[in-house]
């Protein structure tokens, strides 16, 4: 179930969207949908969401997305770049004009010494104009991990969709 933050967040990211007249296009693995589930949970949401793409297999990432095997194997599937790759491919292979993509260790396995549980890449992606990412090590079990995931990447969404508010002022 969707948490009343999540909620409050997805009705923002829709305001920002329909203000800016953007689409949305979500790129997901470790949250597997959930971005895009917070984002259907909004009525009205089919004037600002075209699509999703759920990505969990490094093959997905590949196949659906463009992410290069090099980037993968360079940098693994749990990384900026990755992410990076993820929100432009997801822009390429959909009629949106914003992207957020989000690819991490949920846990409770998979964690490494260098991407111990937790570790969360996040990359939003806005035309060819804006391309921005972050990692962040977040506390908690596989929902909690999950559910703050999906929190930090509406933040992104509501924040870069905003930009074009301050540039045109």
């Amino acid at each position: 179930m969707v948490d009343q933050e999540i909620q409050r967040l997805s009705k923002q990211v829709g305001h920002a969207l329909k203000s800016a007249g953007l689409k949305l296009v979500t790129a997901e693995s470790c949250t597997g949908g959930w971005v895009g589930e917070a984002i259907t949970a909004i009525a009205g949401c089919s004037d600002w969401f075209d699509r999703g793409f759920i990505t969990y297999s490094n093959a997905a990432k590949r196949e659906v997305l463009g992410v290069a095997a090099t980037t993968i194997q360079l940098h693994g599937a749990v990384s900026e770049e990755t992410a990076r790759e993820m929100a432009l491919g997801a822009l390429k292979h959909s009629r949106a004009q914003i992207s957020v993509a989000v690819t991490g260790v949920a846990g409770p396995g998979g964690g490494t010494d260098d991407k111990p549980v937790g570790t969360v890449c996040f990359a939003w992606a806005k035309g060819d104009s804006a391309l921005r990412s972050e990692q962040q090590l977040l506390k908690g079990d596989r929902t909690a991990v999950r559910q703050q995931s999906v929190a930090i990447a509406l933040r992104g969404l509501i924040d870069l969709a905003g930009e074009h508010e301050t540039a045109v002022a």
